[in-house]
């Protein structure tokens, strides 16, 4: 599948598909432009998961993420059937971390080859950022998660 091309959701509708891929190109992935929210995360797995100061993900509803290629190359940190981070085997990409009882899929947006429609609103888990780096945007900050959320 191409960018520009439709991912069937589960309820049969369509989107607009976007691709990613880990730093090598080993994994490539597709997911429906449907993301529902996109936050930084500051918290210390983030931090450590992506070696940077946060880690800027959209959620999505799992299904709506596809592995096009590459799936052999994929390693799992967590729980395979539950929560867990998929990154690639060759490179270490952190692609995107399941979660929610793995209803979700929390994609890096960093490893988005294409311009998702979606854009964080909010910095989460700031209690626990990195002291080194500050955050000169004007979105919320959180201590943990969203308000609400």
């Amino acid at each position: 599948m191409i960018a520009g091309e439709t991912v069937s959701s589960p309820e049969n509708s369509s989107a607009r598909a976007l691709t990613g891929k880990c730093l090598c190109g080993a994994v490539q992935y597709v997911v429906a432009d449907e993301f529902g929210y996109a936050l930084n995360c500051h918290c210390s797995n983030c931090r450590r998961a992506t070696g940077s100061a946060f880690k800027p993900f959209a959620g999505i509803e799992r299904g709506k993420l596809r592995v096009a290629s590459g799936e052999h190359m994929l390693m799992m940190f967590g729980d395979p059937s539950a929560a867990h981070d998929a990154h690639c085997k060759a490179c270490g990409s952190l692609l995107y971390s399941v979660v929610r009882e793995g209803a979700f899929a929390h994609v890096t947006m960093g490893t988005l080859v294409d311009e998702p429609s979606i854009r964080p609103t909010a910095h989460i888990f700031v209690g626990s950022k990195g002291r080194w780096f500050t955050i000169t945007d004007d979105l919320p900050q959180f201590d943990e998660h969203v308000v609400g959320g």
